[in-house]
């Protein structure tokens, strides 16, 4: 049965709260000689990302303008991340501070919103601690984000929805990209995996998979306005179409997208082992705009620990479709996630984890302590390792994979690599940065006019994380 959106009629209602607080921005304005601004600030993964451009798509619609001080704005809004706690703590932190700012600025109005949120005990806490805040809504709310406003900005007390809305999808919503030359598409959302220490089907609800036209659709205005590289997003892109009723997977709408004129790269993440098949490596084999780069977490090497995390796959069935990528794509570019210390993680199970490390020896990967969430099933179980092993074993897992990737970066010294330019390097305000078809990070000096060209630069020197290169002209 396919994924039913939010009606026409539905989102009209939200384009009346955001004409509106147009009318009252423009009020504002008028009465005080400047734009009301808005600062947002996303935690998490880039489906947060996405969700925060639809934020802000709602806000410039309404009137707003952005800064990117937190202090001089009319409006904070915090989309926040349920994965791990420490991504909790900074909201806290942050919520304590705003907190200050807004005894100096009352009329200043605070929202939290996402995954965090979602959780009732997380609404709970932030109402008895964090009595300033004026907003919060979930991950299901978001369309509705411009009543919620305007009901913040008219009526007092905090305003809340969290409700669960398992099943919708609102094709409407503005969007608000930071960047031009890429752009990250949403091809569904939620998850039905159910993975025992993951949070994400309770905050972001069940798969929702969005129709292939309107993913289509979407890609080719970004087109039209100059996007060249697209990154298709999901929780689990793999399973993408199968609650559709429709006889198209996620390999057929690649080879969609990879047919639009105008785009030359796609990427796309992330992907469960369990659904990996073979039409998909080889659709990502022959489709020339596909890059050659996979995102594959495997999370544990332990037989064991992988059927307690409720994963479907063992660790010789992971090793088997690594074999068969690196031999249909001998270029690929390989990248995982790993948690360390999972509670019934022994040393032995960490030992067969660091197998694969060093089997499959990852261009970089993601690694993560194990981080308890309340309402999962792996919260209840008690640790094996004490914290000073659970950190050691981290350690060693770093250690080892920081040694790969400087040898894999090694590789490339001497080649010559396409890269798309997006902007000024984070590491080197004098360089431009870019990417290259495998993901790699490429330092280069350059000029800011070179964003969003495909620039041809020969790598000159391996740095841990990123390559050094210059320009071939």
């Amino acid at each position: 049965m396919a994924t039913s959106k939010i009606t026409k009629e539905q989102w009209a209602v939200s384009e009346k709260y955001i004409a509106k607080i147009k009318a009252d921005n423009a009020n504002f304005a008028m009465q005080n000689g400047r734009q009301r601004l808005a600062h947002t600030e996303t935690y998490g993964c880039q489906q947060n990302v996405n969700d925060t451009e639809r934020i802000r798509g709602m806000l410039k619609s309404a009137g707003f303008g952005f800064t990117d001080k937190a202090e001089d704005a009319d409006i904070v809004i915090y989309n926040t991340c349920a994965v791990r706690e420490n991504a909790e703590q900074r909201v806290f932190g942050r919520l304590g501070i705003l907190k200050h700012i807004k005894e100096q600025k009352p009329d200043m109005l605070i929202a939290v919103c996402g995954c965090m949120v979602q959780q009732e005990h997380i609404t709970k806490k932030i109402k008895k601690v964090h009595d300033h805040v004026d907003l919060i809504f979930g991950t299901h709310a978001l369309w509705r984000m411009p009543e919620l406003l305007y009901r913040t900005m008219t009526e007092t007390g905090i305003v809340i929805d969290i409700a669960s809305e398992d099943g919708t999808i609102s094709e409407d919503i503005p969007i608000l990209r930071d960047k031009n030359e890429k752009a990250w598409v949403s091809v569904m959302y939620g998850c039905n995996n159910f993975c025992t220490y993951c949070i994400v089907p309770y905050v972001r609800g069940r798969q929702r998979s969005r129709m292939p036209n309107d993913i289509l659709n979407e890609i080719n205005c970004l087109v039209k306005n100059g996007t060249t590289e697209i990154s298709l997003l999901g929780q689990n892109v793999n399973s993408y179409g199968k609650d559709l009723g429709l006889d198209i997977d996620f390999a057929d709408l690649l080879k969609m997208v990879n047919d639009i004129d105008g785009v030359r790269r796609i990427r796309f993440m992330t992907s469960h082992p369990k659904d990996l098949s073979d039409k998909l490596i080889y659709t990502m084999r022959d489709c020339d705009k596909i890059c050659k780069h996979l995102h594959l977490p495997f999370q544990s090497g332990s037989d064991k620990v992988l059927k307690q995390m409720n994963r479907h796959y063992t660790k010789a069935q992971y090793i088997a479709m690594i074999d068969k990528i690196k031999k249909e794509i001998p270029q690929i570019t390989l990248t995982t996630d790993v948690i360390v210390g999972f509670p019934t993680e022994t040393n032995e199970d960490f030992l067969e984890t660091m197998d694969i490390i060093n089997y499959v020896r990852y261009d970089s990967i993601f690694s993560f302590i194990y981080s308890r969430r309340e309402g999962t099933p792996a919260a209840k179980l008690d640790f094996v390792l004490t914290d000073e092993e659970i950190h050691k074993n981290f350690d060693e897992l770093l250690r080892v994979q920081n040694q790969i990737c400087k040898e894999k970066n090694l590789e490339y010294e001497g080649r010559t690599e396409l890269v798309l330019a997006d902007g000024i390097s984070k590491t080197d305000s004098s360089l431009m940065s870019g990417r290259t078809d495998g993901g790699k990070i490429v330092n280069f000096t350059g000029t800011p006019d070179m964003i969003g060209k495909y620039i041809n630069v020969k790598i000159t020197e391996a740095k841990q994380w990123s390559l050094r290169g210059e320009i071939i002209k």
